[in-house]
């Protein structure tokens, strides 16, 4: 008789773990992917050139750990943002870390924790709740409004009831593109300070450049809340999806308190060499998100021509529905080679804003899905 095999005890996975999922869209091979809001355009041949040749002078030195603190790169952050959003800030004031999704973590690191309360609105981006069960955080969610906007009356509200360490607002706000007006993210900073103990309010501004004129920086408040974060990415506008980059600035007290729970040298000297040569070209970049921002608002006119419900976007996606089954739009847009995301409150859908062609693309095949 075979020998039986050994009964072998069961992994400790922590209970609030088990019979979960990773965290991931879909990943397939289509002619047209619009689905996770990246940059339709790859890095220019110049630039292409300077990453190659920041990469190979790191490469000399990568026997050595990395500059831990990133000082040249955090000089080079603040450069960028003076520029961009017209903000002067110290090298000090900014943090850097392997994606923005390591920069919400190192927050919660931080300053949630058991006994702790994170809080946010939804809809919003999916990783918030995943930031806070990883780190132990308590999670409360509160609403926005039926145009996705966010009722400074209800965010006070909800804050004064449940005293969280930690505020995430995204700005614009995914998947809605929503912006928050400075009007309500001072009554929630107004809010935050009332609690005792103190409370972080994260304004997660990944898709930043891309707002519309005249749509305010939660950068511009800064100087005035020594609590405030403010959080960006070079995975959008700067076309680095690959390299994951995200950074923050904020007061350097703040900045600080992230430098005792991030890993140690969580930073490659590479990472860092590809940054640094991307930022140099980004005059360049931010020309190219203007032309970004010319396509999303063509689609966003195109689709309510079409009959469709559209919401309101500063960023380089577009929600919109309603679809009595939208997994069978989804599924139609797919059969022709589209893909897009299907997220957010039932009946809607979302696109990422591609190149003239893959947008021209897109249209086609959802008139072939829905009608004109």
């Amino acid at each position: 008789m075979p020998a039986e095999s050994p009964v072998r005890p069961a992994l400790p996975l922590r209970a609030e773990l088990a019979g979960l999922h990773p965290y991931g869209a879909p990943q397939l091979d289509v002619p047209v992917l619009l689905n996770v809001n990246e940059n339709p355009y790859p890095p220019s041949g110049a630039v292409v050139d300077d990453i190659a040749e920041a990469v190979r002078q790191a490469a000399g030195g990568l026997n050595r750990y990395p500059d831990r603190d990133f000082l040249g790169l955090r000089t080079d952050l603040v450069r960028y943002l003076l520029a961009e959003s017209g903000v002067a800030l110290a090298p000090e004031q900014l943090w850097a870390a392997n994606g923005s999704n390591e920069v919400m973590l190192h927050l919660l690191q931080a300053f949630g924790g058991p006994g702790r309360v994170a809080v946010s609105f939804a809809p919003t981006y999916s990783m918030y709740p995943e930031y806070a069960r990883d780190t132990a955080t308590g999670w409360v969610v509160g609403r926005r409004e039926h145009d996705f906007s966010l009722d400074a009356a209800h965010a006070v509200a909800t804050i004064a009831e449940h005293q969280p360490s930690v505020v995430l607002l995204a700005s614009p706000n995914n998947p809605t593109g929503t912006a928050l007006p400075t009007a309500t993210t001072l009554a929630v900073l107004d809010a935050a300070a009332q609690v005792p103990g103190g409370c972080v309010v994260v304004v997660d501004e990944a898709y930043g450049e891309f707002r519309r004129r005249g749509t305010p920086s939660a950068l511009e408040l800064l100087a005035d809340h020594p609590h405030l974060a403010v959080a960006r990415t070079m995975s959008k506008a700067f076309g680095l999806a690959g390299a994951r980059v995200g950074y923050l600035a904020a007061a350097p007290q703040l900045v600080d308190a992230l430098r005792v729970v991030r890993l140690p040298y969580h930073l490659s000297a590479v990472t860092q060499a590809v940054a640094r040569a991307a930022l140099a070209h980004s005059a360049e970049l931010m020309a190219q998100v203007g032309s970004l921002r010319d396509e999303r608002d063509a689609l966003v006119e195109w689709l309510r021509g079409r009959g469709h419900e559209v919401a309101d976007s500063d960023a380089n996606f577009v929600l919109f529905g309603r679809f009595a089954d939208r997994h069978a739009v989804w599924q139609g847009l797919l059969d022709r080679g589209v893909l897009i995301r299907e997220v957010g409150p039932e009946g809607w859908l979302r696109v990422s804003v591609g190149t003239p062609a893959e947008t021209a693309a897109f249209r086609a095949a959802l008139d072939q899905v829905v009608g004109s």
